[in-house]
């Protein structure tokens, strides 16, 4: 990997971020427009970027496969339902800790019977006139 590909894929992110965070959104036809030329990415004002009904979302991997960028699913995080770090911490780090919490205060605490209480109308429930 050269540092060219570094450089280009950073200023790409920069470009990326930038375009999401000033876009217009249209919320009669639900869907988010460019508001200015945006050359790296290959998007023209007045582009729909974003839209709800059978429309192909924008992709970066798409961008950085345009450019012949190697190995282009390392600059972009997996998508929540594969998994991530958080996914990662969720599922093995933090269920664990919860799991051997629960564990070892029961080897320690005493069963401590409390005494029953004494039944209304010796057990046969509110009496109705």
């Amino acid at each position: 990997m050269s540092l060219n590909d570094k450089e280009l894929v950073e200023t790409l992110k920069i470009e990326w971020k930038r375009l999401w965070s000033e876009r217009l959104d249209d919320k009669v036809r639900a869907e988010g427009i460019a508001t200015a030329d945006y050359r790296y990415l290959f998007v023209e004002r007045g582009l729909i970027i974003h839209a709800t009904k059978d429309y192909k979302a924008l992709s970066f991997r798409e961008i950085l496969e345009q450019y012949q960028i190697a190995n282009a699913d390392r600059y972009i995080p997996p998508p929540p339902q594969i998994g991530g770090w958080t996914k990662f911490i969720k599922t093995n780090i933090t269920s664990q800790q919860q799991r051997s919490r629960g564990k070892r205060a029961q080897l320690y605490r005493e069963e401590e019977q409390k005494p029953k209480q004494q039944l209304k109308k010796g057990g046969r429930g509110w009496l109705h006139l």
